[in-house]
């Protein structure tokens, strides 16, 4: 009776743990995300996020998005890969455009941790619009509109957060529904 009483104890304290660390941070394509994790760790749990994920592995960007960063990611989900022109993703996969699917990735990354709040401070300083500078060279124009951060790429595309703040051990993720391309 005691060990069952003990081992209930135990599994309810293991469940509470998981739990709690699933409430910090906000569930994301069905998968709780864990701010003791990494970027991909993360990313790979992810239903919405299958096809960046293909993307970050095609381009050879996971050991930097595991590394020790900090990092801001912009990611974009599946829906967001799917709206691009018919064959874009498949194009941007194959192994001679990998040059061009860095570029394109790396305008999602940003070389700092910046939590919406951070993000909010510098519109607001900045009169209303940010300038975010990319790991890939992109400049992304931030704004808030009605409380939510909007995106908006090199073409004048924009991109809304959808889920922001979603906190990582090496940075920060926000979900976005838009890709953000570059100037090409």
């Amino acid at each position: 009776m005691i060990k069952s009483l003990v081992r209930g104890f135990a599994i309810a304290a293991v469940l509470s743990a998981a739990a709690f660390a699933a409430a910090k941070n906000p569930i994301v394509g069905g998968a709780a995300m864990f701010d003791s994790k990494n970027i991909i760790e993360n990313a790979m749990n992810s239903e919405d996020h299958t096809t960046l994920v293909a993307a970050v592995k095609a381009a050879g960007l996971v050991g930097t998005l595991e590394g020790k960063g900090p990092f801001t990611v912009f990611a974009p989900t599946n829906e967001a890969f799917a709206a691009l022109p018919k064959g874009t993703v498949e194009t941007l996969l194959k192994p001679e455009n990998r040059g061009t699917l860095t570029k394109v990735l790396t305008c999602h990354v940003v070389a700092a941790e910046a939590m919406a709040k951070t993000v909010a401070k510098m519109i607001k300083a900045d009169g209303g619009e940010h300038d975010i500078k990319t790991v890939g060279g992109c400049v992304i124009k931030a704004r808030e509109d009605m409380g939510k951060i909007t995106l908006t790429d090199e073409n004048g595309d924009v991109a809304h957060v959808t889920i922001a703040d979603v906190k990582q051990s090496n940075g920060v993720i926000h979900v976005v529904d838009k890709v953000l391309l570059p100037k090409m």
